[in-house]
């Protein structure tokens, strides 16, 4: 089934004098329950194609739909609501409130949807479990180490159930032990939960926890690789060799 259609986008920045194309005509789409990867170069586009799902930056040209439902359209109040209402945000810095506790950060969302404490309770110490972080849950965001936070922040982005969560750099601020942990967590998500992510990412080995990956070189598709029945190793592998097509364009992925 179809979550996410991307459809002929373009994003310009700058003035008439001086235009730079970030996005040159982009178009594919996720479908529910899949864990697309999104890999190029600094500076090709990528960060600026998730801000456009994301509804933090607008399109230039092309649509963007969410189930059907066109999100180049929203303004005000609607586009809040959608984004609060459809969307988890995962970013490399975390982005936790430093007065508040694990706990506090994780049911802020819900708290805000206007849940009861009961519900809000429920869900915190299911996706705490899922993501393995009970044991921090009294702790303030000083106390915890770099990958605690990240998955403190993601049991945040999930919390309320999105149709759609997006990553940004997710591990880009872990050390190797850490990052490979949470993207297990995010395999289990993916696979056991059925959560649709799509994760920017620099890093191959990242990249190859994916069931897809659209690599994006110049504001365009550049190429695509499906997992299918392959190995994680199998995957990175192919990985490395897009990666290797790409030349130095892409020598920050390895």
């Amino acid at each position: 089934m179809e979550l996410l259609k991307i459809q002929q986008i373009e994003k310009y920045y700058g003035s008439k004098s001086s235009l730079t194309k970030a996005i040159d005509d982009i178009s594919f789409s996720v479908e529910k329950g899949e864990f697309v990867a999104i890999m190029g170069a600094s500076g090709s586009g990528k960060t600026t194609l998730l801000n456009c799902i994301s509804t933090i930056d607008r399109v230039t040209a092309g649509h963007i739909y969410l189930e059907g439902a066109d999100v180049t359209l929203l303004k005000g109040r609607g586009l809040n609501k959608f984004r609060r209402d459809n969307l988890g945000f995962i970013f490399q810095d975390f982005n936790l409130l430093d007065t508040l506790t694990a706990y506090e950060n994780i049911a802020l969302a819900l708290s805000i949807q206007k849940k009861s404490a009961k519900e809000i309770d429920a869900a915190v110490k299911t996706v705490s479990e899922q993501l393995g972080i009970t044991d921090v849950l009294n702790k303030y965001p000083y106390q915890m180490s770099g990958g605690q936070k990240q998955r403190v922040a993601s049991a945040r982005a999930i919390v309320t159930g999105p149709k759609l969560v997006l990553a940004d750099e997710p591990t880009g601020a872990l050390d190797s032990k850490s990052a490979k942990l949470l993207l297990e967590r995010f395999r289990y998500l993916n696979r056991e939960c059925g959560t649709t992510i799509m994760m920017v990412t620099h890093d191959s080995f990242t990249a190859s926890y994916a069931s897809r990956i659209i690599f994006i070189k110049d504001g365009r598709i550049f190429s695509e690789l499906s997992r299918g029945d392959d190995s994680r190793k199998q995957f990175f592998d192919k990985i490395i060799d897009v990666v290797t097509l790409l030349g130095g364009d892409m020598s920050d992925a390895l």
